[in-house]
């Protein structure tokens, strides 16, 4: 290790520099505009919206849409400050490497060994569903070994080149937003012209006419916002690709743009039309209200091509998640604050040695999820749950903590400002930190807190051991 790397772990950023930054170390620029475009809209689509909404719809009815419209709100400031502080420096340490710069080098470990938690328990959990998915067609088949191979063969992909992992979410996101978009057309068609069965109850007023638009209440619909706001989780993937995008100022700049259209259709667009096709006491916990739809305007093996969509959203999260842990603990040990092999490129300048071990790691997990799914696996993703909040919340104070030194004529600004700041940040902390208070109101949520504080002390103590050995390696 070297003085710099002990550096990194003795201070902060100091008169504009960035100490802990992680450089641009050899990374190829393999991802066009095209492809940067769909992992952004694949980002924010996935099984929650496809499967997991109908148990949210029956819980809260209509009231759902303003959830997701409030949150998507909320996103939208989350990663407005994310594209300001990635045109300020594009990093492929991301978020990582701004709480480095601004907060100091632990807020740097710490946000990215958790992010690095994030996805590898969420490609876990992926893989296994993936597994499952391909059940579907051939049940003979144990779930262990399909989901095994989907890992080996994402796995592949992501060595292979950037440019391939690229095309793979291209197309993944493209059938995911297929599905969407097939769905809404066919919502209003039966809305407009009334066709098939669906046609003679299909009305806009579903939405207010049965028990009202929060049938269940005020408190019950706040309740849902933490499972909303989770839907959203991995929107900020996208930061991630910076080190890798051509003309990332651009490419990303655009795709962040676009992030509120994406939103009003993927997710307000489909529930309203969802909504209004069908009472929300006509959807089943469960069944997927895509399949529901499809299935009762009489398209032929609904139940079959969304399982086909939904394992598209599973395999996508993964491949996303083998390409993001590889690149978040490489940059951890360019720092520093993972072990030194982690740093080598292979000839492809992929980062080899942290695909491969994130990529073990997730298949030890797949078969824990398999082994103990209702125990020891909860409490791995209890992790995830809270790490998600955690980077959210580092992508504003980060952005608060830039735009005071630009102020202060410390640091250049940046041309892709975000709108309203400060106050725009601070209402996205508040928020995120209103889904904190929610998770501490319910005891399912409230184990996730549990395991977020011993995760936090494990964090501390690796730290504690990193720079120690930091120190040691370059005593005479």
């Amino acid at each position: 290790m070297t003085s710099t790397q002990v550096e990194r772990h003795e201070g902060e950023s100091d008169g504009g520099k960035a100490l802990g930054a992680t450089p641009e170390e050899g990374y190829k620029r393999g991802l066009g505009s095209r492809q940067v475009q769909m992992i952004a809209i694949g980002g924010a689509i996935g099984t929650g919206l496809f499967y997991g909404s109908s148990k949210s719809i029956a819980a809260i009815g209509p009231s759902l849409i303003a959830c997701y419209a409030v949150a998507g709100v909320v996103i939208f400031f989350i990663m407005r400050a994310l594209g300001e502080l990635l045109t300020y420096r594009p990093t492929s340490g991301s978020f990582a490497d701004y709480a480095r710069e601004f907060f100091g080098p632990f807020a740097g470990f710490a946000t990215g060994w958790s992010y690095w938690a994030l996805w590898v328990t969420a490609c876990m959990s992926e893989v296994t569903a993936a597994g499952a998915y391909i059940n579907y067609w051939w049940p003979a088949i144990p779930v262990w070994s399909t989901a095994a191979v989907a890992l080996v063969a994402l796995f592949v992909a992501n060595l292979v080149s950037v440019k391939l992992f690229g095309e793979l979410e291209f197309w993944f996101s493209t059938i995911k937003v297929v599905a969407i978009i097939a769905m809404i057309v066919i919502g209003i068609g039966v809305l407009t012209f009334g066709f098939s069965s669906a046609g003679d109850t299909a009305s806009v007023s579903h939405l207010w006419a049965d028990g009202g638009f929060a049938p269940n209440g005020a408190w019950q619909a706040m309740l849902a916002m933490q499972g909303v706001i989770f839907a959203y989780l991995g929107v900020e993937l996208v930061g991630i690709t910076a080190g890798e995008a051509e003309n990332p100022k651009q490419t990303l700049r655009k795709a962040i743009n676009t992030l509120p259209v994406r939103i009003g259709i993927f997710y307000v667009g489909a529930l309203i039309v969802l909504l209004s096709v069908f009472s929300w006491t006509h959807y089943k916990p469960g069944v997927s209200p895509f399949v529901q739809v499809f299935a009762q305007v009489g398209i032929p093996g609904a139940a079959g091509i969304m399982n086909f969509v939904v394992l598209t959203a599973a395999l996508s999260s993964c491949n996303s998640g083998i390409y993001s842990t590889g690149r978040m603990l490489r940059g951890l040990a360019v720092n520093g604050e993972a072990p030194q092999a982690m740093q080598k490129l292979s000839g492809r300048q992929l980062p080899l040695p942290a695909l491969v071990l994130s990529t073990l790691v997730m298949g030890i997990g797949v078969i824990v999820n398999i082994v103990s799914p209702d125990k020891a696996f909860v409490y791995i993703t209890s992790v995830a749950t809270c790490a998600g909040l955690w980077t959210w919340i580092v992508i504003l104070a980060a952005h608060l903590r830039y735009r005071s030194r630009v102020r202060a004529g410390i640091l250049p600004a940046a041309d892709f400002r975000m709108p309203g700041a400060p106050v725009t940040n601070w209402i996205g902390i508040l928020a995120l930190g209103f889904v904190v208070v929610l998770m501490a109101t319910d005891a399912d949520t409230r184990l996730g807190l549990y395991v977020w504080a011993v995760w936090f002390a494990l964090l501390g103590i690796g730290y504690q051991v990193a720079k120690r050995r930091a120190v040691l390696a370059v005593q005479p």
